[in-house]
């Protein structure tokens, strides 16, 4: 019986033992509405880690205070890093921050914001500047083709 109490503690000990979230080597653009999940994102963080420790830390629930410190690592370099960076007024051409509507091969229209890597969500129609779909229409203007996943699309809208 020591022996399974032992094995929990050990596993116990494991989970607490979180890496940190990878950070990415890219520059850290992002909209407004970006850097206001940003610092959402690192209010929530600062409070799951006072609770964390309001509730013991780490005698109490390692895990909890392993997951707390390590996101508020995570959200304090990304906030640190964050280059607000929103598109110049009628530039004409697909620039970060600007919303895309493309025409595939096949028929579909899809809309697309180009967005930091944070706020990226594309079932949301978010995509980060850095995936393949953004770096393909980045610089192109209404009216240009792409090529996206091996396959044509047209522009037909820059907002």
């Amino acid at each position: 019986m020591a022996v399974a109490f032992t094995r929990e503690e050990d596993y116990e000990a494991r989970a607490a033992d979180l890496p940190d979230r990878p950070i990415s080597a890219h520059a850290n653009l992002v909209t407004a509405s970006g850097l206001a999940a940003i610092e959402q994102a690192l209010a929530d963080a600062r409070a799951a880690y006072a609770g964390a420790q309001a509730e013991g830390g780490v005698a109490a629930d390692r895990t909890a205070m392993a997951r707390a410190t390590r996101d508020l690592r995570y959200w304090s370099s990304r906030r640190a890093s964050a280059q607000l960076t929103e598109p110049q007024p009628a530039a004409g051409r697909v620039q970060f921050g600007d919303t895309v509507t493309f025409a595939r091969e096949d028929g579909r229209t899809q809309t697309f914001r180009i967005v930091g890597e944070d706020e990226a969500d594309p079932v949301e129609g978010r995509v980060s500047y850095v995936s393949p779909l953004a770096r393909a229409l980045l610089g192109k203007s209404e009216g240009d083709e792409a090529m996206v996943n091996g396959a044509g699309v047209e522009i037909i809208a820059v907002a």
